[in-house]
C-alpha cells in the first residue's frame, strides 16, 4: 500500500544588510533525522486546515517570532521530484519571504541553531557564508541531471544542505537575479 506524499513548506527567508549592503539567507540547524545536524532551509508541514501561504506564514512565526502580512511572501516553484529526499516521499512548495530587517535569531522547533547567511557571488556562483560555516548553491544547470546525482551523494552535515536545498536556492538565486535584471537594479548580483 503506497503513502500519499507528505506537503511540506521550504521558506527562503531573506533580508538585505543596509550596512554591509549584502543579501542574507536565514538557514537553521536541523535537530533531526533525517538530515540532523545539516543546515537547511526552514520548513514546515502543511496543516490539513491551513492553505500553504498560511503555513509559509506560520513557518516565519514561529521560527523567527515575526508576524507578517502576506505581502511579505510569495511561492517561489514546487518541487516534486522523488529523490528529494531520502524516506517520505515529500512534496515541496517553496516560498520567498523578504523581511526589511535582519532580526536576532534563536533556534525553534526542530532546530539546534539558526543564523543569517550572506550571499557572495563569485563567478557567477551562488556562496553563503557565515563565519565558519560555507554554502554553495548546486552549478549544475539540469534538474534531472541535478537529481540524477542527489540520489547517489554522500554528503556530510558542515559541507552540504540537507534534502535538495541547494538546487532550491539556485532556483531562487536565479529568480532574484533576473528579477533585479529586468528592473535595473542597481544592488550588485553578481
Amino acid at each position: 500500500m503506497s503513502m500519499s506524499p507528505a506537503i511540506t513548506i521550504t521558506n527562503l527567508i531573506w533580508s538585505f544588510d543596509r550596512d554591509l549592503q549584502c543579501v542574507n539567507l536565514l538557514l537553521v540547524r536541523r535537530a533531526n533525522a533525517p538530515f540532523e545536524d545539516f543546515w537547511a532551509l526552514p520548513e514546515t508541514t502543511m496543516r490539513e486546515t491551513e492553505s500553504a501561504d498560511a503555513a509559509a506564514l506560520r513557518l516565519v512565526r514561529e521560527k523567527i517570532g515575526l508576524k507578517l502580512a502576506g505581502f511579505h511572501t510569495e511561492q517561489l516553484a514546487t518541487f516534486t521530484h522523488p529523490n528529494r529526499t531520502p524516506d517520505q516521499r515529500t512534496l515541496s512548495l517553496a516560498y520567498m519571504t523578504f523581511l526589511p530587517e535582519m532580526p536576532p535569531l534563536t533556534a525553534g522547533y526542530g532546530a539546534v541553531d539558526a543564523r543569517w547567511f550572506t550571499l557572495h557571488t563569485p563567478d557567477h556562483q551562488y556562496d553563503f557564508e557565515n563565519g565558519k560555516f560555507h554554502f554553495t548553491a548546486t552549478t549544475i544547470n539540469s534538474q534531472s541531471a541535478y537529481y540524477q546525482q542527489l540520489a547517489t551523494r554522500k554528503a556530510k552535515p558542515k559541507l552540504a544542505l540537507a534534502f535538495d536545498h541547494d538546487w532550491i536556492l539556485k532556483v531562487a538565486c536565479d529568480r532574484i537575479r533576473n528579477k533585479l535584471d529586468y528592473q535595473q537594479h542597481p544592488l550588485d548580483f553578481g
